[in-house]
């Protein structure tokens, strides 16, 4: 569990207008840092109970941080709560969002490893099975909104956190799970068994690490599906690894790395025009509060998985020669990790099969950032 310090960058968003769907362009985004897990000695706290008739009493008590807050520009960004336990001791915060994030979703036994999976629609939805797979370090949540409009429109769809993500299983490395790419294919495909997806579905995919194994999935099963769609996820073997992941392969310092309770929605808004609203940020938050588990399994899945093959297996898998199923690559434009550049090349390696969708607006998690420009490319491509 975290101690000390936390700076959060998301806990004065709970107020502020958003646009368009749950966010806030980070133009207008005012800065401020909340001191999380401190005791509170300053007079913010104290002011009915300080001596008010005047002399040396009236003097505020030693503020730690008074090098950066005892000046008014300073005040007005970083503001301390008069409640330590409000403002986010651990405990505290657990209770307040122990809660959230769970919509449409429940738990699944498949092999040894209990998955948290979404389900909208039901098996007889008219129109086929999406399964929906998200990226790291996040979850199945980002989802929500897509599948739930995806159900309205006939769907029947699945949306799991992968096996130490979100709020599956997390097993200690090494004790039954390694967290290799192929460990991950073979637990996938025994929770597709368990959910009865047995006739071939649609594929949708998003984001790095795991979500670069949902292409390799499909590449060796190209049988079990109809259509893939890819959401701003690396295609080349010249995309760039974020500063998140090469961390993560540094010793030691990745293991510090991996501890961060606000690495998820930290990495989200970095690569997106927006910030997330409060109430969302708490859920991609919570798995890292609830305990060292999923910092631990990105730590080892970062180490294990090797980049460069995974993307030159993704680059010759879906090239004209080897891939012939209708693929959608639809790709928020305003992403910081992954250029545009990237999505047009890699439909020209197959431009008979693949389709490019530009959407404007939307950063590298366009179901997050942007949901309904999602679902409109999807139905309109299923």
């Amino acid at each position: 569990m975290a101690t000390g310090v936390l700076f959060s960058s998301s806990s004065f968003l709970s107020t502020l207008p958003c646009k368009p769907h749950h966010s806030i362009p980070l133009k207008k985004r005012p800065k401020r840092v909340s001191f999380v897990g401190c005791s509170s000695s300053s007079s913010e706290g104290s002011g009915e109970s300080q001596n008010q008739s005047g002399g040396a009493d009236d003097k505020p008590s030693f503020n730690p941080f008074g090098f950066v807050t005892d000046n008014p520009s300073s005040r007005s960004a970083i503001q301390l709560s008069e409640s330590p336990a409000e403002a986010g001791n651990v405990g505290q915060m657990l209770y307040r969002i122990e809660d959230k994030g769970k919509d449409y979703g429940t738990y699944v036994k498949a092999g040894k490893f209990r998955w948290f999976v979404r389900e909208t629609g039901t098996s007889n939805s008219r129109n086929g099975t999406i399964v929906f797979i998200h990226g790291a370090p996040t979850q199945s949540y980002s989802y929500r909104v897509v599948m739930s409009q995806m159900a309205d429109a006939g769907y029947h769809c699945f949306a799991p956190d992968w096996i130490g993500f979100g709020f599956s299983d997390k097993p200690q490395p090494g004790y039954g799970f390694s967290y290799t790419e192929e460990e991950f294919h073979v637990e996938f495909d025994r929770l597709l068994s368990v959910l009865g997806v047995n006739s071939p579905f649609f594929l949708v995919t998003q984001g790095f690490l795991v979500g670069s194994y949902g292409l390799t999935w499909a590449v060796k099963n190209s049988d079990k599906v109809l259509k893939v769609v890819i959401l701003n996820t690396p295609l080349s073997v010249s995309s760039q690894l974020p500063g998140l992941f090469q961390k993560l392969r540094i010793p030691l310092y990745g293991e510090f790395t991996c501890q961060n309770a606000v690495m998820a929605e930290r990495f989200i808004e970095a690569g997106s025009p927006y910030v997330l609203k409060l109430d969302k940020a708490d859920v991609y938050r919570l798995p890292y509060l609830e305990s060292s588990g999923p910092g631990f399994a990105i730590l080892e899945a970062a180490r294990k998985a090797n980049f460069k093959d995974i993307l030159t297996r993704i680059e010759t898998g879906f090239s004209s020669v080897s891939w012939e199923k209708p693929l959608l690559v639809a790709w928020g434009i305003s992403d910081k990790y992954l250029p545009k550049a990237e999505a047009e090349e890699f439909q020209k390696r197959n431009p008979g099969v693949v389709k490019l969708n530009i959407i404007e607006g939307a950063g590298h998690m366009p179901q997050e950032d942007w949901p309904e420009k999602v679902v409109e490319a999807l139905r309109v491509f299923l």
